[in-house]
């Protein structure tokens, strides 16, 4: 078992808007999120989680206008609301704060003031569009149109979900204002913006640094940092709920200006209330290095905000660069986007009133690999796989053998288990290394083959018969308790992060508080044992229903979503998508089914890909369809996608094309990419969460 130093670890998660309730598809993040911290602070480290509610914009103006309240009465309600769904899905916070606080106001100054003496700050004309049935300039997420760059219809008015191009509302194609349905006018305002180009260099060298996800890496030179970066507007006009800008009367610091400060705010309440120094956690040393460790879990929706402009501002402030920042996929359930219609909109709150939250903890954990791939809530397999690992593996380990220790207490020395024991807690580094990298899937499979072996013991050793064998096989029967507590107790050590609720219970039955990761590597021996009380109940379907159910009748309030970032949906205006791909290639003649169904298309997973020197556009691509199947493919995607990043990655294949030998060697199939007018790239088709290697498309 290796020991590592202690570490200062300050993490966050995106603030929540506070617009709206909490929903399933935020706690993926905040749960995962709370797993990290929680297992930090196992293995002994400084680790602190911060998080606040995100409550200025024009979104929270109208809501508290329509409802007749102030702004601070809005915010404040939404706040007691997070903070009770955060309370019963056990979520963890260090500190919460709020972006309306004295604090986040006072070092938005302090940001804003390194930003003037380093003449980052430009101000200039800009045209803006007013609702004038609305009566209020629109934010960038009251207004939704065409995208300038790549004609995808119903895009918000800051950026591109389908690209990823950024730009100002009024460039939008065809503008409609989503509060009153209106069509927006174009009306000027003075604007004060960054020039964050200046900032280029810098940038390009901290996305390379190992901060990022490879992909996310890639994204942000193909998008981003292979031209000028566009200036950042980050003032809105009055009215406007938020900071007023102090050396300029009238304008307001946008919502994703003193967001992100937030976190910085948040730190320093925290060190008010604890004796902390707010320098010791943001402050860099003398040599440049920053102090602490500081590690952002967010959205893929909401990367561009915190991997250019936020850097950019902790640079000129000279504030510590994050050492990490964690992307997540978004959530869907059984396939699909969440959706109201289909009862899949679930509101935490909603599931809280029906089911056991560390059943969703575990169920995500279980899904959450630490890439940036969307993860599937399928409610069926969620039933299935509580009911398998945590009740049949986990919960039956202690309920099959603790009644027996009741009166004896554990063995005084630890018996023979033909170490079962030792080679779980072998695996300690191994689960710890997932967990670090945030491979919760990983560390699950690990901890599920442990309970696997240790039901193995239990019935190979068959305790309820040695109980029924009298005072003879009374010895023997306490030895194979004992080894069979331990063994629960050592995987509940190793599930602390993520089902603390059981943590607590397994401390109550034997042993006390879990305090530290390394209780997984040294059995108790002689101490007493409390009477069993039941640890997880199995999933009922008819409680799935009934959240399903609820989900359907909830129409309550709008959805919440972390820093003003899109939320899942489905009502969209209407679409006009651009002719412009069809123009440049029309549709092939007709086929009939029968020639459709020759083409056999396969999901198949990326093992191996690497460059072929000699060929401009292609790149070697091995791929797994299942089993041994494998097929190597030469694809003409060089210069659009890094070979590192594809790896791992699902794709789809057609996968009875006839080989074809090439200069470089035999291809054996063809991976399916989109190209085409108004694209700048070859994109990769890629299925949803839950497809497997083998699957044919249909």
């Amino acid at each position: 078992m290796s020991v590592s130093p202690k570490r200062r670890i300050l993490v966050t998660s995106a603030l929540p808007y506070a617009n709206g309730h909490i929903h399933l598809g935020h706690l993926v993040e905040y749960i995962q999120t709370d797993i990290f911290v929680r297992f930090q602070k196992l293995r002994g480290h400084d680790a602190i989680y911060l998080c606040a509610d995100d409550t200025h914009g024009t979104a929270i103006m109208i809501r508290a206008r329509a409802e007749g309240r102030t702004e601070q009465a809005l915010v404040a309600a939404m706040r007691e609301a997070h903070l009770a769904d955060f309370t019963g899905f056990q979520i963890a916070f260090d500190h919460y704060g709020s972006t309306d606080s004295p604090a986040n106001r006072r070092l938005c100054g302090e940001f804003w003031r390194a930003l003037r003496e380093k003449n980052l700050i430009v101000s200039r004309s800009v045209s803006q569009l007013y609702d004038p049935e609305a009566g209020v300039f629109l934010a960038d997420r009251f207004v939704k149109g065409t995208c300038p760059k790549c004609s995808a219809a119903a895009q918000y008015g800051d950026s591109c979900e389908q690209c990823g191009a950024t730009y100002a509302p009024a460039e939008l194609v065809d503008p409609v204002s989503t509060l009153s349905g209106a069509v927006p006018e174009v009306r000027s305002a003075e604007h004060l913006f960054v020039t964050i180009e200046a900032l280029h260099g810098f940038l390009a060298e901290w996305t390379r640094s190992g901060a990022l996800d490879p992909r996310i890496t890639n994204y942000l030179a193909g998008h981003f940092l292979g031209e000028p970066l566009r200036d950042w507007d980050v003032s809105r006009p009055a009215p406007y709920f938020g900071f007023e800008i102090p050396d300029a009367p009238g304008h307001f610091w946008y919502v994703w200006f003193d967001a992100p400060v937030g976190y910085v705010a948040a730190t320093d309440e925290w060190c008010a209330a604890h004796g902390g120094q707010l320098d010791d956690w943001w402050g860099r040393d003398a040599a440049g290095r920053p102090r602490a460790e500081i590690q952002h879990f967010i959205g893929k929706d909401i990367v561009y905000f915190h991997t250019l402009f936020w850097p950019a501002m902790l640079e000129a402030a000279g504030k510590a660069l994050p050492a990490k920042v964690r992307v997540h996929g978004f959530l869907t359930v059984n396939g699909q986007k969440m959706s109201k219609s289909r009862g899949t909109f679930i509101l935490a709150r909603t599931y809280l009133d029906q089911l056991d939250p560390g059943m969703l903890r575990y169920y995500y954990a279980a899904k959450l690999s630490g890439g940036i791939d969307d993860i599937d809530l399928n409610l069926e397999e969620f039933t299935a796989k509580v009911n398998s690992d945590l009740v049949g593996k986990v919960a039956n380990l202690a309920s099959r053998t603790a009644r027996w220790l009741e009166a004896t207490g554990l063995a005084e020395t630890y018996p023979d288990d033909g170490g079962l024991f030792a080679v779980a807690a072998g695996e300690s580094d191994a689960i710890a290394e997932a967990y670090e990298a945030g491979d919760f899937a990983r560390a699950m499979r690990l901890v599920m083959q442990a309970a696997d072996r240790a039901n193995a013991y239990v019935d190979a050793e068959q305790p309820w018969k040695l109980a029924k064998a009298g005072p003879e096989a009374a010895g023997r029967l306490r030895d194979v308790a004992s080894v069979a507590l331990n063994l629960f107790r050592q995987v509940a050590v190793y599930l602390a992060p993520v089902l603390p609720r059981l943590a607590e219970q397994a401390g109550d039955l034997v042993g006390g508080p879990i305090r530290s990761w390394h209780e997984a590597t040294r059995p108790l021996v002689g101490l007493p044992v409390a009477a069993f009380q039941p640890l997880v109940t199995r999933v009922d379907p008819a409680r799935v229903e009934a959240v399903l159910a609820a989900a359907r009748a909830d129409e309550t309030s709008l959805p919440a979503n972390p820093s003003g970032g899109p939320t899942m949906t489905t009502d969209h205006p209407p679409t006009t998508d651009s002719a412009a791909p069809l123009t440049a290639e029309p549709l092939a003649p007709e086929c009939t089914i029968d020639d459709f169904t020759k083409v056999d298309l396969r999901i198949a997973r990326i093992v191996a890909a690497e460059e072929v020197p000699e060929a401009r556009k292609l790149l070697k691509l091995t791929v797994s369809l299942g089993g041994d199947v494998t097929r190597t493919v030469f694809a003409g995607i060089k210069g659009f996608h890094e070979p590192a990043a594809l790896v791992g990655r699902l794709v789809v294949v057609v996968a009875n094309l006839a080989p074809r030998k090439m200069k470089f060697g035999m291809s054996e199939g063809m991976v399916v990419a989109a190209s085409g007018a108004g694209a700048e790239g070859v994109f990769l088709l890629s299925p949803d969460s839950g497809a497997l290697p083998g699957m044919r498309l249909r």
